[in-house]
């Protein structure tokens, strides 16, 4: 006991000695180093692994979105070549919506059953393919199960989208979901509640075995540039064709900053100071023809004065006024007081979707803010040559689902993937729950494409 007490006190006379001190300093600044280091680490993980869950979060929604848009065209399809594109391109979205729900700390009945979901309706547009890629029609049965499988589609998005605004909100956390994630979807009303979920498996046993640009807006990527015309220009003119195009006597001074690639356009670039200080544009003319491919201007717009109806007759005016003739708007999308209107060209009253400019209009006072015109530099031709109507109307409507209630019909041009064009007509019609777009091919009369068009509160979108 004596021995014990010595080493004590030794130990304390050591502790006094400042070799000890500092020793004794040291190992405590070391052991709170790396514990600083460790909990800085394991936030960066943390971090990580929210970046990660984000991701595949935000992709599994745009992958359902996807699936529910294609389900819908489906119900509504009358052409075996476009239902075998329609159901083919199924079974890929919710084959990637798969890959990333599976990415999510989500462990609960409902996903479990949620995966087993997008798995059968995979596999049982897949079967439907292999039927209508021989020419063979769809059962009433398989058109009413598609109409089942689009609603399971439409719940399962809508709880996807409550978790989203939960998530965008903080009241929830990845982390949390592991622990809480059924309760997060227990949450719903009654149409979405777990059993609602947990029923998907059941109900589906027997099949085992969707900043805008609207319709289009792609466009053909044509290496041609049919629209661009013209011989080359110098730096001089193309600051000459600026200034026409923004308005001489608005401005107070142009700089040129550089001359660019844009879109396989050479163009020579331009910052325009106008006589008002908040207004400054950005505008780019093309070297070949001096066409103007963009401009912008980014100034604050304020209260809401014009309607979008006004908003696109002055668009449609301003394009006028420089010699874009014979336009029409087509979709358009508001957002932070600008309209964003989408124009086409129009040849004895067929619609050129290729032939797109799209148009940023202030509605406070309507002045325009920007323009972008590659698309129709990419296509445009003054005249095509168009194709013979062999279908007529009567005939092209009689072509379509007799599901679809027909509101309108148009003769249009639409792209192909192929990089070419074909004319077909245009058929707006509806069904109980949705707005499509049918196109016809006026010579064949076989379904080029389905549309949906959603109805928002700030514009008419298509997907």
């Amino acid at each position: 006991m004596w021995n014990i007490k010595e080493k004590i006190y030794d130990w304390k006379d050591r502790l006094r000695s400042g070799k000890m001190l500092t020793l004794v300093s040291t190992l405590v600044i070391i052991i709170i180093a790396l514990g600083i280091y460790a909990y800085r680490k394991s936030i960066d993980y943390q971090r990580l692994a929210e970046n990660s869950y984000n991701h595949a979060f935000y992709q599994l929604i745009e992958y359902m979105d996807d699936t529910e848009k294609l389900l819908a065209k489906s119900t509504i399809s009358y052409s075996s070549e476009h239902a075998t594109e329609t159901f083919s391109n199924i079974n890929k979205e919710t084959a990637l919506a798969q890959a990333y729900l599976s990415r999510l700390p989500i462990e609960t009945q409902e996903l479990e059953n949620t995966q087993k979901f997008l798995h059968q309706v995979g596999d049982y547009c897949y079967t439907l393919s292999k039927k209508t890629v021989k020419g063979e029609e769809l059962s009433q049965e398989e058109l009413d199960n598609l109409t089942q499988l689009h609603q399971y589609s439409v719940n399962l998005r809508n709880v996807l989208y409550q978790l989203e605004e939960d998530l965008y909100s903080s009241t929830i956390r990845w982390g949390d979901l592991e622990d809480v994630g059924s309760r997060v979807f227990s949450r719903e009303d009654e149409t979405l509640t777990q059993s609602s979920f947990s029923n998907i498996e059941d109900e589906l046993h027997q099949y085992s075995g969707l900043i805008y640009d609207g319709a289009y807006s792609e466009g053909l990527d044509n290496t041609e540039m049919k629209g661009l015309t013209g011989e080359d220009i110098n730096q001089e003119k193309a600051e000459s064709i600026a200034r026409e195009f923004i308005g001489n006597d608005k401005i107070e001074g142009i700089n040129f900053t550089e001359e660019s690639q844009n879109a396989n356009i050479q163009c020579y670039n331009f910052n325009v100071n106008t006589k008002n200080e908040d207004e400054n544009y950005s505008i780019s003319v093309s070297k070949k023809g001096g066409h103007v491919v963009s401009m912008n201007c980014d100034r604050q717009v304020g209260d809401e004065a014009i309607s979008p109806e006004d908003a696109v007759n002055k668009g449609k005016e301003f394009l006028q006024n420089r010699e874009y003739k014979n336009m029409k708007e087509t979709y358009y999308m508001k957002e932070n007081g600008i309209l964003t209107v989408n124009y086409a060209y129009m040849q004895d009253n067929v619609i050129m979707y290729p032939d797109l400019i799209k148009i940023k209009i202030a509605l406070d006072n309507g002045e325009i803010l920007g323009l972008e015109s590659t698309r129709y530099l990419n296509c445009h031709q003054d005249n095509r040559e168009l194709s013979d109507v062999k279908i007529t109307e009567e005939k092209a409507k009689e072509l379509i689902n007799p599901k679809l209630e027909i509101t309108g019909t148009n003769l249009a041009i639409i792209p192909t993937e192929w990089n070419t064009e074909i004319m077909c007509w245009e058929i707006t019609g509806k069904t109980e729950e949705n707005d499509f777009l049918v196109y016809i091919n006026v010579e064949t009369g076989e379904e080029e494409d389905i549309l949906m068009i959603v109805n928002t509160p700030n514009g008419t979108l298509t997907t």
